[in-house]
């Protein structure tokens, strides 16, 4: 396990390069990571939203130069309000500061069209099967309390109107293309310096997948797409819509007798019939696990996380992290080397994977049993305060093949919550 602080010297604060220190890495996204982590620290403190009893309720004030951005938060901010936003408050990230301004980052993004910003058509089918010329990026995916990133080549591509995929031996990722709403090419400069993205939102305007260019990426194929997925419609702004149900959340009308769901959970022969499961049960996933019993689901401690990152890469052991939201699962498979905890976040800077994991929005952690036709297979799953799974770990492994031994005891010795809670 590496400290990340004998390694400031190798970062990259601006220009998209590669460091001789840490080789894959694309600058921009080291330069990305290391100030979440700088942030993380207190080094760069991001301005505080401060709501004040002399202007009208909801007021949004962005401190350091106290400038009022949006005096009303029934009406949303123009967009050059929201540029001018972002060009006084450089350093704190989009997400955070549309989060600030009370918009969506889609919104956000969308304010800089023809100023930075292309609108591109969401279709998932012809974006998979174009990047792949486009080389090694960043593929870039998140929900509010984790970011995952991989380096690699979007390759073999599985293109399909329910779901799509990308089965790379880098990038790894399940896609339900009816999610994705709106799409952008972005492209930032700093001096002599340009940082190139494309990004997709879901109708209510949050983040599912963003693609990042690197000094290894072909500019050209990534022009060429661009140009072929541009949308007719480049409005700076966007019709904000509510978010859909999720399939994480509680349930709120339970259906199914603890005897049932044990019943069909016995019958699983593959870790992929566990969601089509819960459908037919009326369960959300958290309601499962809390029903089902210890025989396959025990509550664990909430550090038992970090345990499982410190062993793992003690170890080199081999595992996959899922991180995902409702329009994208992306996957890393392998060892975790570089691991650095900062207060509440644990962070994996390795050559093709970084993770940025927020662990104060763990609530519950649980250890999963399914059986397979392989034999059973166990999970480590996270989840929120809203019943929304955050991450979900396996140990690797290939399909008609049976668990790891070292990930199964792992799994099995991490700290439990005692009692009828872990019932």
């Amino acid at each position: 396990m590496s400290e990340l602080g004998q390694n400031r010297s190798a970062r990259v604060e601006s220009a998209p390069r590669r460091s001789d220190d840490t080789p894959g890495f694309d600058g921009a996204t080291l330069a990305s990571s290391t100030l979440l982590l700088d942030e993380q620290e207190g080094r760069h403190q991001a301005p505080r939203c401060a709501q004040s009893t002399d202007h009208p309720a909801g007021q949004l004030i962005l401190n350091k130069q106290m400038k009022v951005v949006n005096m009303d938060q029934r009406e949303r901010p123009s967009p050059h309000e929201i540029r001018r936003a972002q060009q006084d408050n450089p350093k704190i990230r989009e997400h955070d500061l549309a989060a600030r301004l009370g918009i969506s980052e889609a919104e956000l993004v969308a304010a800089h069209c023809g100023q930075g910003a292309i609108r591109v058509e969401p279709r998932v089918n012809d974006l998979l099967t174009g990047l792949e010329a486009v080389g090694e990026v960043v593929a870039h995916t998140r929900n509010e309390s984790a970011v995952h990133e991989k380096i690699g080549v979007y390759d073999k591509v599985v293109t399909g109107n329910k779901h799509a995929l990308v089965l790379g031996d880098d990038i790894d990722l399940r896609i339900f293309p009816k999610v994705w709403a709106h799409g952008f090419a972005v492209e930032k400069r700093n001096g002599k310096d340009v940082s190139r993205s494309l990004q997709f939102f879901d109708a209510a305007g949050k983040a599912m997948h963003k693609v990042q260019l690197g000094p290894a990426s072909n500019l050209d194929a990534y022009q060429k797409l661009v140009a072929e997925l541009e949308s007719t419609n480049q409005e700076p702004i966007i019709v904000f819509k509510a978010s859909g149900a999720n399939d994480d959340a509680e349930v709120p009308d339970q259906a199914a007798t603890v005897k049932d769901l044990r019943e069909c959970w016995s019958q699983l022969t593959d870790v992929h019939q566990f969601f089509d499961m819960l459908k037919r049960l009326k369960l959300s996933r958290r309601e499962a696990v809390r029903m089902v019993g210890e025989v396959y689901a025990w509550a664990l401690e909430k550090d038992a996380i970090g345990a499982m990152f410190q062993q793992a890469a003690e170890d080199e052991m081999p595992i996959m992290c899922f991180v995902g939201n409702r329009g994208c699962i992306q996957i890393h498979s392998g060892p975790i080397k570089w691991v650095k905890t900062i207060g509440p976040w644990i962070n994996v800077l390795d050559e093709t994977f970084h993770l940025h994991l927020g662990t104060h929005h763990i609530i519950e952690v649980w250890a999963v049993r399914k059986p397979t036709k392989d034999g059973h297979v166990t999970s480590l799953e996270a989840y929120d305060a809203d019943g929304k799974m955050i991450i979900q770990f396996f140990g690797k492994r290939r399909e008609g093949e049976g668990e790891r031994e070292d990930w199964r005891f792992l799994a099995e010795t991490l700290p439990r919550i005692p009692g009828p809670t872990a019932a």
